[in-house]
């Protein structure tokens, strides 16, 4: 198949291997004080390794070459003693953008949808942030301190225009963050609906202090 792919340039190459090291699957060795592609079919052709050499011995080709292989790449890195780093708990975040500055007023994602409006740094206190409240959530998130402004207004439209389900408010307990709280308790009371809410506050510990409804 023809497809984009690295060539290394061996009459400038200087052997320092810095290009190697940024290869993410292992398809370039030093081979005789040079670097070389090992194998076609581990290059992915995204050329990480670009950047990383400092006299431009690597560049993008266009031309027959076998199909990156990701399985060949995954027995390479184990041949290398490199095992698939941890990818972690799944994300649980359904929409973007996640700002309320950026979030649109209308959007498919609000339709039937469990609102969590939630201070930015509760997610960085919290361990258990996306399960415990980002899942089955639309997620949006701010600091009305930092941001200087009032949000009541937009979060006003937001549920007033859409459909939402319920509303959870999820902020820190230092006296700024209660900015966050009076503002969605606001945006709910201008936007004329009665739906199920409740505050949930989490210490600079990361442990929950109170869940009210």
């Amino acid at each position: 198949m023809k497809r984009k792919i690295i060539t290394i340039h061996k009459e400038k190459c200087n052997g320092c291997g810095i290009c190697a090291s940024a290869c993410h699957e292992g398809a370039i060795g030093i081979v005789d004080g040079k670097a070389e592609l090992l194998s076609d079919h581990y290059c992915d052709g995204l050329g990480d390794c670009l950047p990383s050499c400092p006299t431009g011995a690597i560049t993008f080709e266009e031309r027959e070459a076998d199909a990156y292989d990701e399985e060949a790449v995954k027995n390479r890195l184990r041949e290398m003693g490199i095992e698939e780093p941890d990818k972690g708990p799944e994300s649980q975040l359904k929409q973007w953008p996640v700002q309320i500055k950026l979030l649109p007023v209308t959007a498919p994602y609000y339709k039937n949808c469990n609102l969590l409006i939630a201070a930015d740094c509760t997610a960085f206190t919290y361990g258990n942030f996306h399960n415990h409240f980002m899942k089955n959530h639309v997620t949006v998130i701010g600091c009305p301190k930092l941001d200087n402004e009032d949000y009541s207004g937009k979060l006003a439209e937001i549920i007033e225009k859409n459909e939402i389900k319920t509303v959870t408010i999820l902020r820190m307990e230092v006296p700024c963050c209660r900015g966050m709280e009076m503002a969605a308790r606001k945006a709910m009371e201008m936007s004329g609906k009665n739906l199920p809410w409740r505050v949930v506050v989490v210490s600079t510990e990361g442990k929950l202090l109170l869940d009210s409804h």
